[in-house]
């Protein structure tokens, strides 16, 4: 099994760049034994999906000057 260490930059740039299938199917055994980095996954994930609400909200809304 990959080292968390490992796992965690295969999160990191899995949010820049599609892993390849090898980097895929070992981040995703890793995590499915991983309870701490299962969770690290879920909270990135969280944020990521908040940033980009954010992001369209401040987008969509009209400018207040």
């Amino acid at each position: 099994m990959m080292p968390c260490r490992e796992a965690v930059r295969l999160m990191s740039d899995e949010m820049d760049r599609e892993l390849a299938g090898g980097e895929r199917f070992g981040l995703r055994l890793h995590t499915l034994l991983c309870t701490g980095c299962h969770h690290y996954r879920q909270q990135m994930s969280f944020l990521r999906k908040a940033c980009r609400q954010e992001e369209k909200a401040a987008d969509d809304a009209p400018d207040k000057a």
